[in-house]
């Protein structure tokens, strides 16, 4: 009762610091690396961890590695609250290849992480030809062959099952 802080960032703090060695948890703004970050239950078995590090990180070293505050900011991004807006505009940026947009070669590997990479999941020449066209060909409305944040947004609009998408402690 003597405290502002919520239940939630209580728990994320302990499962932040339970990732750092003692002598981590020593020092001050200390990041944790994206490998331990990828330990977490949470995180472990999702196709696009390694992105959701590199997206939340603010490591200037481009390593993926996250402040508690990067942690948080994840967190909160896909937490129940968070408005489909935020979801979305965070999605986004884990899908794209840092040039604000979706094209053909972000989408082709958007779905072979969601397919899988191997032999027997991965979609032939045509398959994903034909996917990528068909995805455009929803998506794409000013058709300049790409999928920009608010088409994207439209998109997901029309999505309600990406709305309760969420990670939780």
């Amino acid at each position: 009762e003597l405290t502002f802080l919520t239940k939630q960032e209580i728990l994320a703090h302990k499962r932040f610091t339970e990732l750092l060695s003692k002598e981590e948890r020593e020092l001050p703004n200390t990041r944790l690396p994206m490998e331990k970050i990828l330990t977490l239950p949470e995180l472990k078995s999702n196709p696009f961890r390694k992105r959701i590090c590199h997206v939340f990180s603010t490591s200037e070293e481009n390593d993926g590695s996250l402040t508690f505050e990067d942690f948080l900011d994840l967190l909160s991004a896909f937490s129940d609250s968070a408005t489909l807006e935020i979801k979305s505009h965070y999605a986004f940026r884990i899908f794209f290849d840092d040039d604000g947009t979706l094209d053909c070669g972000d989408l082709e590997k958007l779905v072979n992480c969601l397919t899988g990479e191997t032999d027997e999941t991965r979609l032939t020449e045509a398959e994903m030809g034909q996917l990528i066209n068909n995805i455009l060909e929803e998506s794409d409305i000013d058709k300049d062959g790409t999928v920009n944040l608010s088409e994207f947004q439209h998109v997901i609009s029309r999505s309600p099952d990406f709305v309760s998408f969420k990670i939780v402690l």
